[in-house]
């Protein structure tokens, strides 16, 4: 009797040790965060707008965090690289995805294969903004405004076009989306980047385009070219005179480029929480809020993590179904 009631706590001591043992690890897991320097990935080249709004989020982070955030560029595949490198990354919380309407609404259903799902693979942290797309037409159009522009164009069918910075992007995609609102049959003429788009819309070589207004900013108050219409649903601040395409008579026309900030899906809630909740700090400076206000960026008004989740969601259906009007597929 003696002998299994030695056994029994033999059995009893070397279960509790083994649940010690396996808890170490758990509980080393949830130890203090961030544990290490934070990994910024951004999915494009240096030197863009993208790259820039996350160098100047990840150089406040360190007072606030207590580790230093540091920038890494992953580009190619129109963002798909870096987005998937963050996909696969530990679920840690050290690794994030500055991320962009592309490589989180629109290339899922652009590219012809994608190794991550932008609404399953995230644990969504924070939306940063959006930049307006702005609908710009050469002077020499004789018209100032959206509607005008549609009576001229069905006026001269087929015979207006609009330059976009490549197949895809959101500068072909609004003109799609356009032409389906509008019932129009603007041309889509694409080319290889913004610059030589913006060059031969500035020679009257094409009729218009649907960029991002921090682009068209210095041409529109240059007087080089005319903004007819804002491609958001709010105005914007950086040119708030100039009406929204909505508010001409084509109301929920909404075209932007989104900017949020992701975390590899089963990253820890609490973690995601003290992230989101530094960001937002960051975001709501004077000094950060100056910056990119000048730069055309618009505030986002909720920058909960779920938000940021719903509009992922939205913003995939909604390019699903344009991507598929336009017939654009990308390998």
């Amino acid at each position: 009797m003696r002998h299994l009631t030695h056994l029994t706590r033999l059995f009893a001591a070397a279960t509790a040790c083994t649940a010690l043992l396996s808890a170490a690890p758990a509980a080393q897991a949830q130890g203090p965060f961030p544990s290490k320097p934070l990994t910024l990935v951004v999915p494009f080249p240096p030197g863009g707008p993208t790259d820039a709004m996350a160098r100047t989020l990840a150089a406040e982070m360190k007072d606030r965090l207590g580790q230093p955030m540091i920038v890494e560029n992953r580009a190619g595949a129109g963002g798909n690289i870096g987005a998937e490198y963050v996909a696969r990354a530990e679920a840690d919380g050290h690794t994030l995805l500055f991320g962009t309407s592309g490589p989180l609404a629109i290339n899922a259903s652009l590219y012809r294969k994608i190794n991550y799902d932008p609404v399953k693979s995230y644990a969504p942290v924070i939306q940063v903004g959006y930049l307006p797309n702005i609908l710009v037409v050469n002077p020499a159009l004789p018209v100032k405004t959206v509607p005008e522009l549609v009576a001229y164009a069905k006026a001269n069918a087929g015979k207006l076009s609009y330059a976009s910075s490549g197949n895809g992007a959101s500068s072909h995609l609004a003109g799609v989306l356009f032409n389906s609102v509008a019932g129009t049959d603007l041309q889509h003429i694409p080319y290889k980047g913004t610059g030589p788009a913006l060059n031969d819309l500035l020679g009257n070589q094409v009729s218009m385009t649907f960029t991002d207004i921090l682009t068209a900013l210095p041409y529109v108050k240059a007087g080089k070219l005319r903004a007819l219409g804002v491609a958001t649903v709010a105005r914007s601040q950086a040119l708030p005179d100039v009406p929204t395409i909505s508010e001409q008579g084509y109301k929920g026309y909404d075209v932007s480029v989104f900017f949020g900030i992701v975390a590899p899906a089963g990253t820890p809630a609490d973690r995601v929480a003290k992230l989101n909740h530094a960001f937002a700090e960051v975001l709501n400076s004077p000094k950060v809020k100056q910056m990119f206000a000048a730069q055309g960026l618009e505030a986002s008004a909720d920058t909960s993590p779920q938000k940021l989740g719903q509009f992922i969601v939205s913003e995939s259906a909604k390019w699903k179904d344009v991507v598929k009007k336009s017939g654009a597929q990308l390998d």
